[in-house]
């Protein structure tokens, strides 16, 4: 029986049309300014390697050439999604492989930093806070100034305390809290905001579920950890001795940061953190929370206008 390879060929070599098909396509490879540009620079490549590589050839001039044709990782067409292709000849072969496009490593870096911000129940628009985008006023300035300074000793070392801000709904201090976060991300520093109301109920489920350590654990260890809205929350001596005390006492340990903001001041939530919930009052226990809250952070007061009701 004729190999079909044979009867293949012979069919290609009796066929004007396909034959006349086949030289357009090889002239217009041959033709395209990057398989030139190959070629020239390797002189001794054969027509019968050429002719031989033809598909491989064919396979490169189809696809975007380090992006060219390409306007993100998103809407990459190659065949490879986010790698582009290159020709090298090695032992008398032409080879096509494919490297990582830029695209692909701006996209990969841009999903790095935004691993660098992890949330628990804040909102979205938070996460995309900017500190040039802060409306002036005069009565934060403050918390901006020393925001601005933790960022900048941050980028030679992290700095022992964060910030304690308090102050009435709507001023700001949430999103002066994500405007921290997406510039100490741009340092590569780390950043867990929590929304405490939500964080309470949370560590609650993590009883049932046997992941109380292991929440505790993924706290303890960010590099910056921003505590939000501390005080809404209806706290059990629980969570404030177990959990809390636990968290804020490893970073105190470690010279690790924390924010906080708060509608009340240090003072005030002090004593809110010694009302028990079943009616009694802990303030020694409340104390020993609270030292540790003013070992990693300084109070600062937000004065500002409600922007929620602009």
């Amino acid at each position: 029986m004729e190999p079909i390879q044979s009867s293949l060929k012979r069919w290609i070599d009796e066929n004007d049309t396909f034959k006349q098909r086949h030289e357009t396509m090889r002239q217009d490879i041959l033709a395209h300014p990057h398989i030139k540009r190959f070629l020239e620079q390797h002189p001794e490549i054969t027509d019968g390697e050429i002719e031989k590589r033809l598909n491989k050839l064919y396979e490169y001039t189809t696809q975007s050439i380090r992006c060219h044709q390409c306007e993100n990782y998103q809407t990459c067409n190659n065949i490879v999604q986010g790698f582009f292709p290159t020709l090298s000849y090695v032992n008398n072969e032409i080879h096509l492989s494919y490297e990582k496009c830029p695209n692909h490593e701006i996209y990969e870096k841009r999903a790095a930093e935004d691993n660098l911000i992890q949330s628990v129940h804040m909102p979205k628009e938070i996460l995309h806070a900017r500190m040039n985008e802060l409306y002036p006023d005069p009565k934060r300035s403050d918390a901006v100034m020393q925001a601005d300074r933790f960022i900048d000793e941050a980028k030679t070392r992290l700095p022992d305390k964060g910030l304690f801000l308090s102050g009435p709904f709507g001023v700001g201090k949430t999103y002066l809290l994500g405007a921290v976060a997406n510039e100490l991300q741009q340092q590569n520093i780390t950043s867990m905001l929590i929304y405490m109301p939500e964080f309470v109920r949370e560590m609650r489920e993590a009883i049932q579920t046997n992941t109380v350590q292991e929440k505790i654990d993924l706290f303890k260890k960010a590099d910056v950890l921003m505590l939000d809205d501390i005080g809404a929350e209806t706290m059990s001596a629980w969570f404030r001795d177990e959990v809390l005390g636990s968290i804020l006492q490893y970073r105190m340990m470690e010279n690790l940061p924390v924010f906080f903001t708060s509608n009340y001041s240090m003072e005030q939530l002090e004593r809110i953190l010694s009302t028990s919930t079943k009616g009694g009052f802990e303030e020694v226990k409340a104390g020993r929370i609270m030292e540790r809250i003013k070992q990693l952070s300084r109070e600062v007061v937000v004065m500002a206008k409600n922007y929620r009701e602009s």
